[in-house]
């Protein structure tokens, strides 16, 4: 979004300036998401979240939409949130995105949440076995002090 435009927004009234932006914003989804029909309650909340979601997601110029919506897709499936799942698959699904492509995009997440909890696991298994071998833990803020 030009600077032009966000300036323009940021001199109306935080009621008018939300709704300028859901607008957009279900211009260029075909919907308007959970959270931000949530946030209209708080105008000035949603202008900044729009505004700095906007820059990010859809201003930028060096992936394209699809690519984008895949990545959002595999980031809410590997978080668990199936509200943004949801959407996403819609959106990914109205540009053209086919059910083959949702998949490999979640196949993905899936490989990766499962390399992070096996990480964090053998990670923790390690460190509670050198804590074992020859540190003692503190039971209030589980820091290791050496035995004496």
């Amino acid at each position: 979004m030009e600077l032009k435009k966000i300036d323009k927004i940021l001199n109306k009234e935080p009621k008018e300036a939300a709704e300028e932006l859901l607008k957009e914003v279900e211009k260029a989804y075909g919907e308007v998401p959970y959270i931000l029909n949530f946030m209209r309650q708080s105008p000035e909340l949603l202008v900044t979240k729009v505004l700095y979601d906007n820059a990010i997601i859809r201003e930028f110029k060096r992936m394209d939409a699809k690519t984008i919506e895949l990545i959002s897709i595999g980031v809410s499936a590997a978080l668990r949130c199936d509200h943004c799942l949801k959407m996403h698959i819609r959106v990914a699904q109205r540009l053209g995105v086919s059910k083959e492509e949702i998949f490999d995009a979640i196949l993905i997440a899936g490989t990766l949440s499962n390399a992070a909890v096996l990480a964090e696991g053998t990670r923790a298994i390690d460190s509670e076995k050198q804590n074992i071998a020859g540190k003692e833990k503190c039971e209030v803020c589980g820091i290791s002090e050496e035995k004496n």
